[in-house]
C-alpha cells in the first residue's frame, strides 16, 4: 500500500472513492489543527472534509453531513502499532 494516505477517501460503499483496504488499515484526520473522528469523507487538495450533521439521516438512512473547508493532514493509524497484533 501507499505511503501516504489516498488524497480523498469515503466510508460510504456507494462512493467511487471508497477503498476498503484503505479504512481497514486506518486514516488519522487532523483538521484545522484538531483530530477528528467523526469524519463521513475527505479530500487533501482540495481543503474538505464531510462529517455529520448531528443525528439526523435522509431517506435511505445515511446521515446528513455537512461540507467544512480548512487545512487538512492525513496520517496512517497503523504505523508503529504493528507490535501491539502480535501481543494479541
Amino acid at each position: 500500500m501507499a505511503e501516504t494516505p489516498p488524497d480523498r477517501l469515503s466510508n460510504n460503499p456507494r462512493s467511487p472513492h471508497f477503498d476498503m483496504e484503505a479504512l481497514q488499515r486506518g486514516v488519522g484526520i487532523r483538521f484545522k489543527g484538531r483530530v477528528r473522528e467523526d469524519v463521513e469523507e475527505y479530500c487533501v487538495s482540495e481543503g474538505w472534509v464531510r462529517v455529520a450533521a448531528g443525528k439526523a439521516v435522509d431517506r435511505h438512512g445515511l446521515p446528513v453531513t455537512v461540507k467544512l473547508n480548512g487545512e487538512i493532514e492525513t496520517w496512517w493509524r497503523d504505523e508503529g502499532e504493528a507490535g501491539d497484533e502480535d501481543a494479541r
